[in-house]
């Protein structure tokens, strides 16, 4: 069985490489497309390069696209993930650099404590965007 996810964000070469590479470990992601979507052409040309390289040595049965039109990603996902460091690595640094002036120490900065907080706020309103642009929430009502 055939599917496609999206990943947003992708550009980040290192995480997205990671990430990829154990989803094509499971034996339910065979044959799946990689959608590959960022607003930096260059970093995500390298990273579908990197991708496209692992699964051509490995004889994968997956398929790798790019693009930096989030909408032709996310058309006929299944699946879409959400990736995008907003703000940056200086945003990041901020995250651990805040807190940690108050004293609140923290091992990680994106999603725990009060640097999970100040990343999420930040990140929410994105998200939101990518799941309308999606098709795939639709608002009902004030509570939902």
């Amino acid at each position: 069985m055939t599917f496609k996810v999206a990943i947003i964000g992708a550009g980040s070469v290192g995480f997205t490489k990671k990430l990829v590479s154990d989803l094509l470990k499971v034996p339910e992601f065979e044959g799946v497309e990689f959608a590959l979507t960022d607003l930096n052409e260059h970093n995500l040309d390298m990273i579908a390069q990197i991708i496209r390289r692992i699964v051509e040595v490995n004889r994968l049965p997956a398929k790798v696209t790019a693009t930096t039109d989030r909408r032709k990603a996310l058309e006929g996902a299944r699946y879409v993930m959400n990736v995008v460091r907003i703000g940056g690595l200086e945003a990041f640094a901020d995250d651990i650099r805040i807190p940690l002036k108050y004293g609140v120490d923290q091992c990680v900065g994106d999603t725990i404590c009060a640097g999970g907080i100040l990343y999420g706020q930040r990140a929410s309103r994105r998200s939101w965007s990518s799941a309308r642009t999606s098709g795939r929430w639709r608002s009902r009502g004030p509570c939902c």
